[in-house]
């Protein structure tokens, strides 16, 4: 059974009078271990079904189904339990708290998820170690490069072992050498440890770690490419 299943999604908003459509009838699955990329032009509605599939936006009419669980798409107050139990995020700009060390940063995101003290402590330094960054756990964020702000975010991402990861535009920041590092550590990590993965990408190299290439134009899925 598919981690994730996202069947007929739209999703519509309301500029004064005007109705704008961004997402029409989009249908798509995750399986756990596959990675998936999801390519398209800008304002093609990919960081839309991101952020759907992620549980942070609610469709305007479709079902989301995950793990085995079907979302009530009218009851917002349900997304942030759902979110935090099986949900991943790596975003293009980090988003790291610029006061709080690797770890910290890391323990925060499980603190949220309501993992507290030498657990959460624990947990945080084993997601950093796999990413490669035992030895930065005490690094604030401007310390650190690019790359290695990258794995932090994916470290955050992993912890607490949600089975899906979402990556919007993972390497839009990093240079041609560490962006392949970052890509080689996602496809590690994902296959080791059996997540499903959907990256949103303009980059073509994203392609060489992926099992199946989305395309998506003016909010339709348009079928799947050879990666």
């Amino acid at each position: 059974m598919p981690v994730l299943e996202a069947h007929a999604i739209t999703k519509t908003f309301q500029e004064g009078h005007e109705t704008v459509t961004v997402l029409r009838g989009a249908t798509l699955a995750l399986e756990q271990g596959e990675i998936v990329t999801l390519e398209g032009p800008s304002g093609s509605g990919k960081t839309t079904l991101l952020s759907i599939i992620g549980c942070i936006l609610t469709p305007t009419s479709g079902r989301l189904v995950v793990e085995g669980e079907e979302v009530d798409i009218r009851r917002r107050e349900r997304l942030p339990e759902i979110r935090k139990r099986s949900v991943g995020f790596v975003f293009q700009q980090y988003n790291l708290f610029p006061a709080l060390t690797a770890v910290e940063n890391v323990e925060f995101a499980l603190n949220i998820k309501g993992q507290r003290g030498r657990e959460a402590r624990q947990e945080a330094e084993r997601v950093l170690h796999a990413v490669g960054l035992g030895d930065r756990m005490n690094f604030l964020p401007r310390e650190l490069s690019g790359g290695q702000k990258q794995r932090v975010a994916l470290a955050r991402a992993l912890a607490g072992h949600p089975p899906i990861l979402l990556a919007d535009e993972p390497t839009a920041n990093l240079d041609s050498e560490v962006g392949g590092q970052v890509l080689r550590m996602f496809h590690e990590l994902a296959k080791r440890e059996n997540r499903a993965l959907l990256i949103v990408t303009h980059d073509p190299k994203v392609r060489t770690i992926a099992d199946r290439v989305l395309r998506i134009a003016n909010g339709c899925l348009a079928g799947e490419v050879k990666p």
